[in-house]
């Protein structure tokens, strides 16, 4: 399924159930786009989601979930502070690294964020302390 924004590969996951009011449409599954890194709902999601197709080092399982969903949520870090946090602590005890992963995303070929990674990231610091 392509990206409605930028037309690139979509990969649907399984939203945990913990995360689902965070999740586009409050779903139990949804997509991010490979390229953009925009989620939108689905209306199913794959069990073993392909999220290497963004990143070979990309979480997967759960982690890979939650960070995908926070991923989702970066264009209004102020509106949706908690949510982001929310989705951050799950993807780090799922075992994901959250800031590691957002410097390699920056550099990742391929990879054009609907926002400044670089700069998100320097807010994701003050705001996972």
């Amino acid at each position: 399924m392509p990206c409605s924004a930028c037309g690139a590969r979509s990969i649907a996951f399984t939203v945990p159930a913990d995360l689902r009011a965070h999740a586009p449409g409050e779903g139990a599954a949804a997509t991010i786009c490979s390229r953009c890194l925009r989620t939108h709902p689905a209306d199913e999601g794959a069990a073993d989601p392909e999220f290497d197709a963004i990143l070979p080092a990309f979480p997967s399982g759960e982690a890979g979930a939650a960070l995908a969903l926070a991923l989702g949520l970066l264009d209004s870090l102020a509106l949706r502070r908690d949510a982001i946090d929310d989705c951050c602590s799950y993807a780090e005890r799922a075992g994901a690294d959250v800031l590691l992963t957002l410097d390699r995303l920056v550099d990742a070929e391929g990879v054009e964020p609907h926002v400044n990674l670089s700069r998100r990231r320097h807010q994701l610091v003050e705001l996972l302390r």
